[in-house]
């Protein structure tokens, strides 16, 4: 069944406030539910902490208080909507299996984007960032059985393999090497707008989470693995922000950001296993149909456009947590060697990457190589969940 956002009615705004009672929602249990679910969950959240961050640089951009006071009203709902999202997580769970879950997220997630998006170039985006995530997911699996005694398998449930993706020590690149060029919004296919927002805004989510949870820790090795991966957070948000065109008025990335999260919470409100948290889904679906309604009239208003010449007549199919298992193997089999080269990729380590190697890591093993020595001294062995066969390329398989 097509489903067109622009077509549908939401709940009206002013019935959408919340009270203290209703934004205390029931938290998932960690033991018992569908790990897609709690990816789902860190998923919107990423959506939606984007669509308040954004809703506050547009009001930082308008001298018009009238305006401000339209944006403030969408964006306390938002805000209410980040904070039940968000609340659904358990806080039994630790800061470091809630980080293992955020890399299912940008490894599953990535994954699927890539192998629906449409441009060749894009697409090209999505395969080189995943590999990265994928190795994140492995070292943070390994320093979890070093510091909690627990194993990966019991976050992500096997749905997702834990072995070596690009190792993180080659992500360091020059910051001239991870801007992208961007699509051109007057041809690009709608799609291709809406796996930019969504891969952008979870990679945002991921680095600010690594910024703010990683000094909590006590071991030094914890420590030192979130600073480097959340270094490369950063790089990765710049790798996919580059990938929208610049030239895109301020309402139309409104309307984009509220289509998106139509799409979204429309997509996980059809595939989602745990009732009381699909009805948080279609909830907010019916708000964000409202929010959609208020950006397409500020469009109309101020760009003097329609909002039908830049969106999809109708959502596309629904975005779909599922293991990719076999087309990341594909994946390392065939680009695990790639780098950047200006916006383009190489297999070459040229003089910029090789001048940033030597200067970040200054000639010693980095966080992410020696979490791995440390658990090989205390276990004998390096962690993994190799489900499909051993690792595709030899130089990575265990010995």
């Amino acid at each position: 069944m097509t489903f067109n956002p622009l077509e549908q009615r939401g709940i009206p705004l002013d019935r959408q406030l919340r009270n203290w009672r209703e934004l205390n929602v029931q938290p998932i249990d960690p033991d018992h539910c569908d790990p897609y679910t709690r990816c789902r969950i860190i998923t919107m959240n990423g959506i939606e902490t984007e669509a308040i961050l954004f809703g506050h640089h547009l009001a930082r951009h308008t001298s018009d208080p009238e305006l401000k006071r339209q944006l403030a009203r969408t964006r306390y709902i938002e805000a209410q909507q980040q904070r039940v999202v968000n609340w659904l997580l358990p806080g039994v769970s630790s800061v470091l299996e809630t980080t293992i879950a955020y890399e299912q997220v940008a490894v599953d997630l990535t994954a699927w984007v890539a192998r629906m998006e449409p441009d060749p170039y894009l697409k090209q985006a999505y395969e080189f960032g995943v590999l990265e995530d994928f190795d994140h997911l492995y070292r943070y699996a390994n320093l979890y059985e070093m510091i909690e005694h627990r194993k990966a398998e019991s976050v992500v449930d096997n749905l997702t393999e834990v072995m070596p993706g690009r190792p993180t020590k080659y992500h360091h690149r020059d910051p001239y090497d991870n801007v992208r060029d961007p699509y051109d919004r007057t041809t690009v296919n709608p799609l291709s707008k809406l796996h930019a927002l969504t891969v952008m805004a979870a990679e945002q989510q991921t680095m600010n989470f690594y910024m703010n949870t990683g000094p909590t820790y006590m071991e030094p090795i914890a420590r030192q693995l979130y600073q480097e991966i959340g270094l490369i957070e950063e790089e990765h948000v710049t790798h996919y922000e580059s990938l929208v065109d610049p030239g895109e008025t301020w309402w139309e990335q409104l309307v984009n950001h509220e289509y998106n999260e139509c799409y979204l919470y429309y997509s996980f409100m059809e595939q989602e296993s745990d009732p009381k948290v699909k009805a948080i889904w279609e909830l907010h679906l019916n708000m964000e149909l409202e929010h959609l309604r208020i950006a397409c009239d500020l469009m109309r208003r101020h760009d003097g456009r329609e909002p039908q010449e830049i969106l999809a007549p109708e959502l596309p199919n629904v975005l779909t947590f599922e293991p990719n298992k076999q087309y990341l193997r594909e994946l390392l089999a065939t680009q695990i060697d790639l780098t950047t080269l200006g916006a383009g990729y190489v297999r070459e380590a040229h003089e910029r990457f090789e001048r940033m190697q030597q200067q970040i890591h200054g000639g010693e093993q980095p966080p992410s190589e020696r979490v791995m020595a440390e658990h090989d001294e205390m276990f004998g062995r390096e962690y993994r969940v190799e489900t499909e066969g051993e690792h595709p390329d030899p130089a990575l398989r265990e010995r």
